[in-house]
């Protein structure tokens, strides 16, 4: 019975319901262009775990340190061997993020574009509720600046398209907590 018992403990502590998550809202359907002026929907995510993020180009602030953990991060995946999973970064700044501006912006990173789509291809009006709808988060224009005040959470997205749990994406930022929660939700059926 003891070894019934220990069996049971090993065996749930490796079972993917150990998930946490800290959020559960539906992402809103988008139909979007990315770094190659090619179309991105939330249709095209639907059966992948996807981590969003918040930046734009001309950010003098938060907006490098984040899309070069996001890099970081994307690394720790592919080493850790997580195949299928996306990364999506909204222009929080879309008049002036064309698609050549963001394909620019993310060159300077080491970042693999294969699986990694950085979207524009709306307005201001639109990013504001699209970011405060489906990720409870803010993009707002500073008044006194030609910067979009935005949030630095990274969020992860489940298979279905419900942003289930956000992190810290500028400082701090838990990349083997990360690492994990992708691993379990992809290896989710």
């Amino acid at each position: 019975m003891i070894i019934v018992g220990i069996v049971m403990i090993v065996l749930s502590a490796c079972s993917n319901s150990d998930f946490q998550g800290n959020m559960d809202v539906e992402v809103k359907d988008f139909k979007n262009t990315n770094q190659d002026g090619k179309e991105v929907n939330l249709s095209d995510l639907k059966g992948k775990v996807w981590i969003a993020d918040f930046v734009f180009t001309n950010c003098t602030t938060v907006c490098p340190p984040m899309t070069k953990n996001m890099s970081d991060l994307q690394d720790m995946l592919n080493e850790e061997g997580v195949k299928d999973y996306r990364i999506v970064s909204f222009s929080v700044d879309p008049e002036r993020d064309t698609p050549e501006a963001l394909k620019e912006y993310i060159s300077h990173y080491e970042a693999d574009e294969s699986n990694w789509d950085l979207l524009t291809g709306y307005d201001g009006k639109y990013i504001r509720e699209f970011a405060e709808k489906s990720f409870q988060t803010l993009a707002i224009p500073d008044p006194n600046s030609d910067q979009i005040m935005h949030g630095t959470s990274f969020y992860l997205v489940d298979k279905e398209g419900t942003v289930v749990k956000s992190y810290a994406g500028n400082m701090d930022v838990p990349f083997d907590e990360i690492v994990l929660d992708v691993k379990q939700l992809t290896e989710q059926p």
